[in-house]
């Protein structure tokens, strides 16, 4: 393949090695809530037991999470995706700003399905006070907010879905606050202002490079907001910061075929470690349901998911299944509160016993009594 000859050239079992550490699924794991969703770039909490089990499963206890939400140091609100994610604090108004900068609720389709943008600007404008110093419940944001809107916009903010209020989340303006008993709330976000997206590009790429690379701009796109950052935009992001020499691109290969290479992006200060091979290993670990691992490079990616089993884990209504993932690769899926239920896919070989076992003891900590 033409263009590569002067790159590095990465096998993808170096680079999945490489990934399984920085996922902290590999070695001692994360001392803390706030470690994983940093590392992550966020852990998707449409589910909240499915996040409080993607943190245990690297280290930390379920009930951290809900510690982190309420002592400040995490916070949940629309993300990538335009699903829920509990994020570090600290991190979220980068990941936000780029989300932002898409500025998808301002595309014809949306406008036309949703709301028109000066409508959501109207929104954007009001939710500020009716958040400010207090946490109402959805019905009533929809409440405070409905005399200063027409009569289907508000019919169309009460949605379960919260369509029409991703476009503030995104923008910064609201996140989740301390729900009453089963029912969430919204409150201001602990931050003044986003980062100009530009900036905040300068942090995001790389940190993603760092945990899901090496991929390509597409991919990135594709976990941050499902392609809707204008391209021009993207190109940019990733020229500049190949300008800066923070980012290289490098030729990725299946082992043992290095003329089948791909040119992707890593991290510049990465590439020494990609050169060099793992330690032998034939790890098993069981992931939860819509766990990272899944989500960070996305089921279309052939490296982690073949493609012929795609649809065992990418179930109807947005499912993500929990997964058995071998030296990185996902081979199977599982279920059952004792994580009993394996389904290894057509031709995968059984699991060491030991292995399995060991995954079983792990989730009998992470579910516990």
């Amino acid at each position: 393949m033409s263009g590569l000859t002067d790159v590095p050239r990465v096998p993808w079992s170096h680079a999945l090695a490489r990934r399984q550490a920085r996922h902290l699924l590999s070695g001692d794991g994360a001392t803390s809530p706030v470690e994983v969703a940093g590392r992550l770039l966020g852990v998707q909490a449409q589910v909240t037991s499915s996040a409080e089990q993607a943190v245990a499963v690297r280290g930390p206890a379920a009930s951290s999470v809900r510690d982190g939400l309420a002592d400040g140091s995490l916070v949940r609100t629309w993300a990538a995706r335009g699903t829920l994610h509990v994020l570090d604090t600290a991190a979220a108004p980068d990941l936000l700003a780029l989300l932002a900068a898409a500025r998808s609720w301002e595309k014809g389709a949306w406008q036309r399905e949703f709301a028109t943008a000066d409508e959501i600007a109207r929104l954007a404008d009001l939710v500020v006070d009716v958040v400010a110093g207090s946490s109402p419940t959805r019905d009533e944001l929809v409440a405070a907010l409905a005399p200063h809107v027409s009569p289907e916009l508000a019919g169309r903010l009460a949605s379960g879905w919260g369509t029409l209020l991703k476009p503030l989340a995104w923008q910064g303006l609201l996140v989740n606050g301390e729900p009453r008993g089963s029912r969430p709330t919204f409150t201001a976000p602990p931050w003044r202002e986003l980062p100009d997206p530009d900036t905040a590009a300068r942090s995001v790429v790389p940190a993603y490079l760092d945990v899901h690379g090496p991929a390509s701009p597409e991919t990135f796109d594709a976990w941050l907001l499902r392609g809707a950052t204008p391209r021009r935009t993207l190109r940019r992001w990733f020229a500049e910061l190949v300008d800066e020499g923070a980012i290289v691109p490098v030729a990725m290969h299946p082992d043992g075929a290095p003329d089948a290479a791909e040119t992707l992006y890593a991290r510049a200060a990465d590439v020494p470690g990609l050169s060099v091979p793992p330690p032998p290993q034939d790890s098993v670990r069981f992931l939860p349901a819509f766990d990272q691992w899944v989500l960070g490079p996305g089921t279309r990616d052939p490296h982690v998911l073949p493609p012929e089993h795609r649809s065992r884990v990418s179930r109807t209504a947005g499912w993500i299944a929990p997964v058995v993932i071998r030296s990185g690769r996902i081979v199977g899926t599982w279920s059952g509160s004792d994580v009993a239920d394996v389904e290894l896919f057509p031709g995968e070989t059984a699991l060491p016993d030991d292995d399995v076992a060991a995954e079983q003891e792990r989730w009998r900590r992470v579910l516990g009594p």
